[in-house]
């Protein structure tokens, strides 16, 4: 299964997001990715105020049918970060699957929201723009079975446990991951979340500093793919858009799963 994360620095200007979001996807089309995956907040990333305005309901909203117009165009599985979805008077940070034919078939809102003060910034309070989601989703694409998640969920192991419990083989993390904490624990969460759950990672990330000037903000880059047995497959640099292909074999997955049956293992009780 060839796959490709698609790492981007997203800004306030929405169009201009889309059109280079799109450009990404053709690459990754032509280069033969039977997926392709966006980061977190691809449409735009900016102050909490404009995220909120670009809320829409993703299933007759403008940006989602972009996306599965492209799908369709393209023919391929198409993870489009994820959007801000609203649902009657809520929102959420939703990542929604389209499958070739265009159809939206599957949608993650994000359950763990980053409520959090680093030093040397102003405090990051996503729940004042989305509200959590709850439930665990995974889609199966007839060649592996995909688990979602979104960014900050990374710190969460008991949710990527949940998701490979319904079967995932390949885990999409679109992330939009912070430069303080990513140089600390980016690389780590995410070989540690591919080899304890003996699974492929997608993760598409942003990059480059965000939002007002003075604020300091800005994403980690290094966009993941790395195999169920830890090793990265594919990185993406600090800096710039970038597209990284990758092949994952989905038999070495379940020979790894078969001679270390760590999965088969678990005990989640008091032993006798």
């Amino acid at each position: 299964m060839r796959v490709a994360a698609c790492q981007l620095r997203a800004t306030e200007d929405v169009g201009d997001n889309l059109a280079r979001a799109e450009a990404l996807l053709r690459e990754a089309a032509a280069a033969g990715a039977e997926l392709a995956a966006l980061p977190e907040y691809v449409a735009y990333l900016g102050t909490a105020a404009g995220l909120a305005a670009t809320a829409e309901p993703l299933d007759d909203g403008a940006i989602a049918r972009r996306f599965g117009e492209l799908a369709h165009e393209l023919g391929m599985w198409i993870l489009a970060g994820t959007l801000v979805e609203s649902v009657g008077t809520c929102r959420y940070d939703t990542a929604p699957l389209f499958d070739p034919s265009g159809t939206l078939v599957a949608r993650y809102r994000k359950i763990h929201l980053f409520d959090v003060d680093l030093p040397g910034q102003p405090p990051f309070r996503e729940s004042a723009v989305v509200r959590a989601g709850h439930e665990l989703v995974t889609h199966d694409t007839g060649s592996a079975r995909l688990g979602l998640a979104i960014c900050y969920d990374l710190r969460f192991p008991e949710l990527f446990r949940g998701l490979v419990a319904r079967g995932a083989e390949v885990l999409l993390l679109p992330a939009q991951f912070q430069q303080l904490t990513g140089r600390a624990h980016w690389h780590v969460l995410v070989r540690a979340r591919a080899i304890e759950n003996q699974c492929f990672v997608v993760a598409p990330a942003q990059w480059g500093p965000y939002g007002p000037s003075e604020e300091g903000r800005q994403s980690f880059g290094h966009s993941l793919v790395v195999g169920p047995w830890g090793e990265v497959l594919a990185e993406g640099p600090p800096e710039g858009d970038a597209v990284l292909v990758a092949d994952l074999d989905l038999s070495e997955l379940r020979r790894i799963r078969r001679t270390l049956p760590a999965l088969q293992h678990r005990r989640l009780g008091p032993a006798c």
